[in-house]
């Protein structure tokens, strides 16, 4: 497999390793947004979120949690984004699910996601809602 992220999981790359579990291993962005962005990734090899096992996704999820934490800790930023991609049109660099750990700073100059509200069709979005929801099913 020629995932830098696998490699990386397998120190096949060196990396700056802030955590590691058995399913979960998260490092420091070599090109960070900010001072303090880390990925979290799952050990096990997984593009998006559509292939992704529940289990490692929940493991991502606790560790996301467990380590933003430990970043407010440690730097005290005004704010966090958390951002995980899914396919090219999303903007995923690297095809091995992540969580970016951005920490955020009023002022930091960034604009990760900047949109304008407008109010949609309420209709539309009901419709669009039960067709998400049956889905489900």
């Amino acid at each position: 497999m020629d995932c830098i992220f696998c490699k990386i999981v397998n120190n096949e790359i060196p990396s700056i390793k802030v955590y590691e579990d058995d399913r979960v291993f998260a490092f420091m962005d070599i090109n960070p947004l900010n001072e303090g962005h880390l990925l979290v990734i799952p050990k096990a090899h997984a593009a998006t979120i559509h292939e992704i096992s529940e289990a490692d996704f929940v493991a991502v999820t606790s560790a996301t949690h467990k380590l933003a934490t430990a970043v407010k800790k440690a730097l005290n930023p005004k704010g966090i984004n958390l951002m995980q991609l899914n396919g090219k049109a999303a903007n995923q660099v690297v095809p091995h699910l992540h969580v970016h750990i951005v920490p955020r700073w009023s002022g930091d100059g960034l604009t990760i996601c900047k949109w304008e509200l407008t109010a949609g069709d309420m209709e539309k979005i009901k419709a669009v809602g039960r067709q998400i929801e049956n889905a489900l099913t």
